[in-house]
Order: structure tokens, then C-alpha cells, then sequence
């Protein structure tokens, strides 16, 4: 039992090096709930399922669907040629309640359940090619910082628990989808056209070699990035972690972060990495025009 919830088979391993059973990855979920319930609350999320372990299959799940735990809430949301109930995650029951359900990674919409269409964040994926190092990384997350900035925007940084690195930028609901692709878009490409030699706008993995694809797409309608605190189903367990822009220099990789290395951590913090972050009150200005 882990927050109230009974745990089935308890020591099947669901990650294997090292090795970490699903008893202990519904504790760290209730360990650090405090820390990860501000990024899920009212926000639709998408899951990856591994039921039988990452060595076994694993697969997204949007929709909430047959043996889907009562304990979360469900919304109701309009797709393209239907409508479909979306999983909301409020409380630590709910949040161990999906690992007891198989699930290792949790994504959340950019909107609230309450205004799915007024987005309140933009998310920047910084996606290297397999041979950028991760210190370029770092150095193309200040730029687009920067960039934001230049527009009155205060932005955040987190590991994906990956490769790359996810720049958050808070804004104030009111404009719609399509105008937070469009000012994303603006950003991307004005850094595409400022550092080709360094960035990609283009999703394709040929166009990728030397350079960093910035992913603006997860802020249409539907997109969702992994969410802070979240492990990652890949191996080592690795954690999707909020940082300080001071601190990103002393970290070593995008997938450092175990949950292990989390809770420790969190332990010895004597502020949050995004202290301000929910307080943040900024609008999203007009996009100046493509690659201006």
C-alpha cells in the first residue's frame, strides 16, 4: 500500500538497470508528490504505459479507457472527429494510482482543464543531433532565454530526463492556440535564421546532424511535453527535473537525474529551482514576423 493505494505485484522490476521494482517507483511518486502535483493539477495528461516493465511493451495512452484507476478525473475534450474523456491528475492517490495502472511517464497540455482553449505556457524542446555535445545544449537553451527575454519574457529550464532540455515560459491565459504557435514559431525562427549553423526548425532527422532541433510545435492544441518530476520510460529511470539557469552549467546530462538523485535532492533545497514561476504574471506579446 503506497498513498492509500494497494500495489499488485509489487516487486515485478520495471526498469532494469539499475534495478527498480514498482513498489519503489510508487514511492518515489509519493515522496516527491508535493513537488510534481503544481505541474499536473487541472491539466489534461497523456501517459506511457510499460504494464509488464520497460523490457516489455510500452505505449501512450491518451484517453481514459477500460481498468483506468476511479481515483482520477476525467474531462471531456473535443479532437478532431470526436470527443474523448482525458485523465487530470489532483492528488497523490491519483498520482500512485497510475503507477499501480503501469505507467512511467506522464505528459500534460500547455492549457487547464477549465480553459482548454487559453493555453497558459509555451514549451521550447531543444532536441540535439546525436552529435551535439550536451554543454551546446546548454549554450542554445540561454539563447533562446534570451531571446524570450528580449520579447518581456521570463522563462524556465528543465531536463527532459533525455537529451535535451525544455525552456517554459508562463503567460497569462487569453490568447489562442494558434497565436502561441504563431509567436513560437516567430521565436524558432529567428534563431534558425540568426545560428543555422546551430539550429533546426525542421522536424526531419537528416536535418538534424550538427544542429538542435527547437521543437515549437508542442504548443498546438493536443501537444503535451513531459511533465517535471516525471521519470522517463527509458532506462536508468531518469527524471524530467526543474533547474536554476545558474545551475545548468553543473549538470553533467539531460538523463542525470535518477529518481534516486531526485529525492536526494529535493532533500537538501532550501528553495524551489522555479521559485516564482506560478506568480508570474506576463502576457504573450505579437510575433514580430517570421525570421525577423
Amino acid at each position: 500500500m503506497v498513498a492509500g493505494v494497494p500495489i499488485t505485484h509489487p516487486n515485478r522490476v520495471v526498469y532494469r538497470e539499475p534495478r527498480i521494482t514498482k513498489a519503489r517507483v510508487a514511492q518515489y511518486y509519493a515522496s516527491i508528490a508535493a513537488h510534481i502535483l503544481p505541474h499536473l493539477r487541472e491539466r489534461p495528461a497523456v501517459m506511457v504505459r510499460c504494464p509488464e516493465g520497460l523490457d516489455h511493451e510500452c505505449f501512450y495512452q491518451k484517453h481514459a479507457g477500460a481498468g483506468t484507476p476511479r481515483s482520477l478525473r476525467r474531462v471531456r475534450i473535443r479532437e478532431k472527429a470526436k470527443s474523448a474523456d482525458y485523465l487530470v491528475i489532483e492528488d497523490a492517490a491519483g498520482l500512485v494510482s497510475l503507477i499501480q495502472f503501469g505507467v512511467l511517464e506522464i505528459h500534460t497540455w500547455n492549457a487547464r482543464a477549465s480553459t482548454l482553449e487559453a493555453p497558459d505556457r509555451l514549451v521550447f524542446d531543444l532536441d540535439p543531433g546525436p552529435d551535439v555535445s550536451w554543454p551546446a545544449v546548454g549554450d542554445a537553451a540561454r539563447l533562446v532565454q534570451s531571446s524570450l527575454e528580449a520579447r518581456g519574457l521570463k522563462s524556465f529550464v528543465k531536463t527532459t530526463g533525455g537529451k535535451g532540455l525544455h525552456v517554459v515560459t508562463p503567460i497569462q491565459r487569453g490568447p489562442s492556440w494558434s497565436a502561441c504557435v504563431e509567436f513560437a514559431r516567430d521565436v524558432t525562427e529567428t534563431l534558425v535564421t540568426e545560428r543555422p549553423d546551430g539550429f533546426t526548425a525542421t522536424m526531419a532527422k537528416i536535418a538534424r546532424k550538427g544542429k538542435i532541433f527547437i521543437d515549437y510545435f508542442r504548443n498546438q492544441r493536443g501537444a503535451t511535453s513531459v511533465a517535471a518530476y516525471s521519470t522517463r520510460a527509458r532506462p536508468g529511470a531518469p527524471v524530467s527535473v526543474p533547474l536554476t539557469w545558474t545551475e545548468l552549467d553543473r549538470v553533467p546530462a539531460g538523463s542525470h537525474f535518477s529518481i534516486d538523485v531526485v529525492e536526494r535532492r529535493l532533500a537538501r533545497l532550501k528553495a524551489d529551482p522555479w521559485a516564482g514561476y506560478t506568480r508570474l504574471s506576463q502576457s504573450l506579446p505579437a510575433a514580430r514576423g517570421r525570421g525577423r
